[in-house]
This record gives C-alpha cells, structure tokens and sequence, in this order.
C-alpha cells in the first residue's frame, strides 16, 4: 500500500560516495512521484531524509548529532500541531538498523541499502506504528536505476551500471552493505543514458564499486570497454566519466576505449592505498607496486596528458615506517593531480579492525599523514601550475564555492577551474550558465584549482539553455531550487549542506 503525499515538503541530505549521491537522487525521485515537493529548508521539511555512510570516519557520531537535532526539531513541530517525518537509509542503516531504531525512537522508518524501492510502503507503515519501521533485507531485488530520479543539476547524471562488490580488502565494509557484485544489461544502462541525454544532460559519471569488473557476472568477462564505446557513440553525450576502478581488473582494452573514444574523459581514478606489497597482502588488494607502476606508465603512453588521482590510506594496521616510506616512493613517481589520503581507522565488522594487536600509534599516523600530505599538494600544484597559458575547454558546473564573483567548472582532465561569473541585468538572460561549454585560458594556478580569464567562447547546450533561462526568470541554478534577486544577478547556492 501507498498513500499519496500532495503539497508535503521533503529534504533530503546525502552523506558519503557517490553511490549514496546516485541513490539520493532516486529517493528524491520517489518521494516526488508520491506528491512530496522539495525544499533547502529543514525548517520547511515534512520529511527529512538522512542517506548513510558507514565507510567515513566517525559515521555514526555524524547521524546520531544530527538525529539528536532532529528530534528537539520534531518535538517543538509536534508542540505546535505539525509534524515531521524522520528517514534514515543507506549504509549505516543497513549495518546498524536495529541500533539506529534502539537509539533515536523518534526516528519514523529505518532502512537498508536493498530497500529503496519500498520507501513508499514503509512511509504508509510509519503512519500508524508506534515505533520505528525498519526494514533490512540482504539481497538487491530491484536495481535502484529503475526507480524514478530527481537530479540536483540539469547537465549531469549519475549511472550506476552495477552494485555490490566482489573484493574483500580487509578495511572495507561496503561488500557486507551493498552485496554482491550484479551488473546491469549493457541495453538497460543505453537506454538510460539517451533518455538522460534527451532531458539535457551532457555529462554522465558511470558508477560501480569496481566499474572495470562490469558485466563478469553476466558474460563471464568485463564487458566495460565495450560499455564506453557504445556509449560513446550516443549522439548529443559530451562528456563520460567513470568512477571508480580496481587497479587488478584495469585491463589494456580500457586504456584504448578510453584513447579511441573522443567522449570518454581523459582522467583516471586509480586507487593506490599503499605503495608497500607488504601492505597491499594485508590489505587484500591483489595487485602489486610492480603492477600498478606498470599501469600508470602504460597509461601515459596511450593517454598522453590525461590526469591521474587516487586514494591512499596512512598508518594501517602492521605499516612499518619502510613500508610508508615505498608509498612515498611510489606517490613521488607518479605525481598524481590528486590525492585523496586518509588516517586509518577500524570499520568495525571489518577484518582489519579485528588486527588490534597492529594498530599503530596515534601520533605514528598522524605523523606519516604529515609527511605525505606537503608531497601530495606540491604534486597538485605542479599539475595546476602546467595548465597555466593552456586553452582549456570547461563544463561549467556551479557558482565557486567561496567567490560570488566567479563560477566553477571542469576540464576534461576534471581539474577544477574557476572562472568569472557571468551577470545580467532584469529580463536578460546569462551568456551562458552551469551546462554549458566554454573555452577559456588559464591564468593562474593553485594546490586544488586553477584561475581563467574571460570566455574566450561559448558552446550552448540545452541544459545550459534551460538553467540561463530559469536564471533570467529569477530561479536558482539547480533544478528545483529557487531564489529571487534584484539588479544584476549571480548564481545563488543552495545546497543541504548549508541548511
């Protein structure tokens, strides 16, 4: 059973990956084909939403600080004759459900990372339960992509083309949250993608817990260079982006689908985590220095110029300082645009927590931590400060997160460049707008970003089109999201995070 919502307001905040932003845009969509119409406010907000992660550091200290906020908010609504529904899924819903129900009562539904299709029925449920709804099932049924979606943005998509993950590295946890790997048929994620291109996007970031292994389960072998091709044939796709890779399943026909293909962006995320083969065993990551150097030099051979990122774990448990000292090594050698470190900490449910006889010293990882960040941001300057004097051609994506007077956007390496924001006046509409292409030359460079000049050029697109549009009747920049201003105009943010 279902019960129509018409006119209620909902929020929803997404915490972690970008499977949980992909997932979050299928909440929204399905609260939406109940009635519910979307707010910024939490103080407007019929219902609130929270998606969980369970992989981030102190996860669950986040969830409960915002739910103990929630429930003072439900309580004074309540007070005055309202009400609030409180919503919590995603990972660490499907890990603690039962915790989560025991510890915040006031919570409505609760549930798991397999049971997005039923949000519907449970909301119906929580009508007239006392207690929490919570519903956990262990197997996917219904792949979220078949659900109805709402996108923050009109010119990017996330498309997950699998779920789950058939890896067992010993500090993650997602394998025992997400299942095992299942991948969709090549045609249904086709499909999906024209119709995405047919609605104004021009940007899709393909998603799976190990993109490259997509399509084993069903043809026995990585379907995923043939997945780019075909996808980059679609007329009207400008831009394909994937995230994110397994360093032992990245095979040379990807390197060349990506080469051959002109959509496929030239950025590869590569995830390194130690540069120790010591390490790496621990770890479970059956790849080795060797192998991933390897890759990285064949990479620059058939992709010249194309930017490479990663992720790297300091300080796990058994690390000698010889083995950070190999990651130095390695992280020196490849010079990454960018890397994304991280301090090690237990996930519990995971093997490595239970290696407490390894841990390491507080004051050991942070001093590793130390050491690597200066070398990772010399590296990201150095890439940013190449860029200087180059013509680049950007996807502008959104107002700068701390300069109204410029816009953000992204190369095709998905270097972050900021640009000047385009003004208008009353009744104009901008030159162009979050969606649209324009080539500009980069002027000064940054650890974590480049500058530009002027638009040198513009290439319109319709999404770009649609959101100048919007802008010039006086609307925000993302779809669904609305402010007024007067006089010249520059984009307004309005995200959950600054609710």
């Amino acid at each position: 059973m279902t019960v129509a919502r018409p006119g209620r307001r909902y929020l929803v905040r997404t915490f972690g990956c970008q499977m949980n932003e992909h997932d979050s845009g299928r909440a929204a969509g399905v609260l939406e084909s109940l009635g519910y119409r979307p707010t910024a406010s939490a103080e407007d907000a019929d219902l609130i939403l929270l998606n969980t992660c369970a992989v981030r550091e102190n996860a669950d200290n986040r969830l409960y600080g915002t739910l103990g906020h929630l429930k003072s908010t439900k309580k004074r609504r309540q007070a005055n004759g309202e009400d609030l529904t409180i919503v919590v899924g995603g990972c660490l819903a499907q890990k603690d459900g039962a915790v989560v129900a025991q510890k915040a009562p006031w919570v409505d539904v609760v549930y798991g990372t397999h049971n997005l299709p039923d949000l519907p029925r449970l909301l119906a449920q929580a009508d007239s339960a006392a207690v929490p709804v919570v519903e956990l099932i262990e197997q996917l049924e219904t792949f979220p992509s078949a659900l109805p979606a709402k996108r923050e943005v009109r010119h990017h998509a996330w498309v997950s083309i699998s779920v789950g993950c058939d890896n067992r590295c010993t500090f993650c946890i997602v394998p025992a949250l997400r299942g095992s790997e299942r991948s969709r048929r090549p045609g249904e994620i086709a499909d999906e993608v024209r119709r995405l291109v047919a609605d104004g996007v021009v940007e899709v970031t393909l998603l799976g817990q190990n993109v490259n292994s997509y399509g084993r389960d069903l043809a026995g072998a990585s379907l995923f260079a043939q997945l780019l091709r075909e996808l980059g044939e679609l007329a009207g796709l400008e831009r394909i982006r994937f995230t994110s890779p397994h360093p032992r399943d990245f095979t040379e026909e990807v390197l060349l689908a990506m080469a051959e293909t002109e959509t496929v962006m030239p950025h590869l995320h590569l995830p390194l985590q130690s540069g120790s083969d010591r390490v790496l065993r621990l770890m479970r990551r059956s790849y080795r220095q060797r192998r991933y150097l390897k890759l990285v030099a064949r990479t620059r051979e058939l992709l010249p110029g194309a930017s490479l990122t990663t992720d790297i774990i300091v300080g796990f448990p058994g690390e000698t300082e010889e083995d950070f000292q190999e990651t130095l090594d390695v992280v020196d050698q490849v010079r990454f645009d960018q890397a994304f470190t991280f301090q090690y900490s237990p996930r519990p449910g995971t093997p490595a927590a239970a290696m407490t006889d390894a841990f390491l010293p507080a004051e050991v990882v942070a001093d590793r931590y130390g050491r690597l960040e200066p070398l990772v941001r010399r590296h990201s300057r150095e890439a940013h400060d190449r860029l200087v004097g180059t013509v680049q051609e950007l996807l502008v994506d959104s107002p700068s997160k701390t300069d109204p007077a410029r816009w953000s956007g992204r190369t095709a390496g998905n270097h972050l460049v900021h640009l000047p924001a385009a003004t208008w006046a009353d009744g104009e509409t901008p030159e162009y707008a979050p969606g649209d292409l324009v080539t500009v030359r980069i002027t000064e460079a940054a650890t974590n970003y480049a500058l530009s000049g002027p638009v040198l050029a513009v290439r319109r697109t319709d999404a770009g089109r649609a959101t100048a549009i919007a802008m010039g009747r006086g609307e925000g920049w993302r779809a669904g999201a609305t402010e007024v201003t007067s006089g010249r105009r520059s984009l307004p943010v309005v995200t959950a995070a600054n609710t």
